[in-house]
């Protein structure tokens, strides 16, 4: 009886701790077990990169004309159901020569999905992406940072890196002035700075989104794609 109920504790033990490991690796933001991943770019030169994930929305007008206004080109992991109600948005986005990326298709978490569906998600996006004219290597993205073997297996075989980031704002903070401190605290060069604009109804998001820009250009910071920053990355 002694050994039986030894047995089971230690059963129960072992469950408890893959179900731990298998939730720390869903949420990792510098690890996945296939392919590639970058949080952040290990550089000397103060450059991060500005992303924002979803959308397109009709705030496109709104974060394309902030953007402008600094001269920054950034990089938006769009979702292919948004794109799809809101083509044109995406249009003005490739047109004004932003980095697209993949977002997935439904936003759903890609986490115990088959094959197929991951397959269907990243491909539907990806040819919404061509069609909107984008013609760069188009970068993914897991909608909330979610994935455990699938996606990245995935991913790993159709060589496509996963872009994660290292600074979230949005995560900590619903005031523009928390946002900016909080970014001004964990800057670093070579981040990947994670933001959400676009279901923005109350500008909240565009004045941290401005402040972030102006501090940290007085810091000497510049802004550039994913892309141009990896290029950056120290050898």
């Amino acid at each position: 009886m002694k050994k039986k109920i030894l047995f089971i504790l230690a059963v129960i033990l072992i469950i408890f701790f893959l179900l731990f490991g298998a939730f720390k690796l869903m949420n990792a933001r510098t690890f996945q077990l296939f392919g590639g991943l970058t949080h952040k770019v290990e550089t000397d030169q103060k450059v991060v990169a500005l992303t924002f994930d979803d959308g397109p929305t009709k705030n496109v007008d709104d974060i394309i004309a902030l953007l402008k206004k600094y001269e920054i080109k950034a990089t938006f992991f769009l979702v292919g159901n948004e794109m799809e109600e809101n083509p044109e948005e995406a249009k003005k986005l490739v047109e004004e020569g932003h980095q697209i990326g993949n977002h997935t298709y439904s936003h759903h978490r890609m986490i115990l999905k088959s094959p197929s569906f991951i397959k269907e998600e990243i491909e539907k996006t990806d040819d919404l992406i061509r069609k909107a004219g984008y013609t760069g290597d188009i970068d993914f993205r897991p909608p909330n940072g979610k994935k455990i073997v699938g996606l990245p297996y995935y991913l790993s075989k159709h060589d496509r890196e996963t872009i994660m980031w290292n600074i979230e704002p949005d995560t900590f903070y619903t005031d523009a002035a928390d946002k900016i401190e909080y970014v001004n605290d964990n800057v670093t060069p070579g981040s990947i700075i994670l933001m959400h604009a676009m279901y923005d109804k109350t500008g909240e998001e565009l004045k941290a989104l401005e402040g972030v820009i102006q501090s940290l250009s007085k810091q000497g910071y510049s802004f550039v794609t994913v892309n141009e920053l990896q290029e950056l990355e120290d050898k």
